[in-house]
């Protein structure tokens, strides 16, 4: 597992991570949850440089951790592929983009402010950002295991960051805290069956020889029957090996 992590590794270069973080660094709008659905196309669809499984688990822990979410998944994918270097050129490859454009664009923003085809441009993009939300959504949901803990945690966690104002924050924390106490009561759960099992195969095997013991008690009386009326033919022999004589020939003597 180790070898072909290595291998995976050394099959990025640093200016490869540089150019494909820049690029998303550069066209990404609508913030991190944006750039999630274009992550998941550019590295696991494109490059297959990690797995679905492995963008997932990178998302909940950006989200997880402090910080902007896009910029947290950019560092976890450059340490999964090329470690710490890979973590520092990936960071400032969707940092810079966005850095030189506000830089930019904050000497004019006034100007840009009040213009009508900029806010027309704005209004479409904020549509197709709510479809990469949604598409990220379908596609990382669809990663989770399928039982009904799963579902019914998914249901709620929705429900609660939709329709209230449940900080997400307490949400992350909740959910975790759930999670091990669902695992650890589930193994304990399986530990118990497992021992019940081995009881019960246990018991099934010591009836099993009890149900051979009378027949083997069968065997061993006749096995004293039959030694029996060996010695008793033995007993009917004359000591020199002559078989005794019958009660007419002793009346004719």
């Amino acid at each position: 597992m180790k070898e072909k992590t290595q291998k995976r590794r050394y099959e990025v270069t640093l200016w490869q991570l540089f150019v494909t973080f820049f690029k998303l660094g550069a066209f990404t709008f609508g913030g991190g949850y944006a750039m999630i659905a274009l992550l998941e196309e550019e590295l696991v669809a494109k490059k297959r440089w990690i797995t679905s499984a492995d963008m997932l688990d990178m998302v909940v822990i950006a989200e997880s951790t402090p910080g902007v979410i896009a910029v947290n998944t950019a560092t976890s994918v450059g340490y999964r592929t090329h470690g710490v270097s890979g973590a520092i050129i990936a960071t400032l490859g969707v940092v810079l983009p966005s850095f030189v454009i506000i830089a930019a664009l904050s000497f004019a923003i006034e100007a840009f402010q009040d213009n009508t085809w900029y806010k027309a441009a704005f209004t479409g993009i904020q549509a197709c950002v709510g479809i990469l939300i949604v598409n990220a959504f379908v596609k990382m949901a669809g990663q989770l295991e399928r039982d009904w803990f799963s579902a019914i945690l998914l249901i709620a966690a929705f429900a609660c960051a939709t329709f209230t104002k449940f900080n997400v924050i307490y949400l992350i924390m909740i959910g975790a805290v759930i999670g091990i106490a669902y695992t650890l009561i589930k193994n304990k759960v399986a530990q118990k069956k497992q021992a019940a099992d081995g009881i019960s195969g246990d018991s099934d095997s010591g009836e099993a020889s009890l149900d051979n013991a009378p027949q083997d008690e069968d065997a061993a009386g006749g096995s004293d029957d039959g030694d029996g009326a060996a010695q008793s033919s033995a007993e009917n022999f004359n000591g020199d090996g002559a078989a005794p004589q019958s009660s007419d020939e002793e009346v004719k003597k």
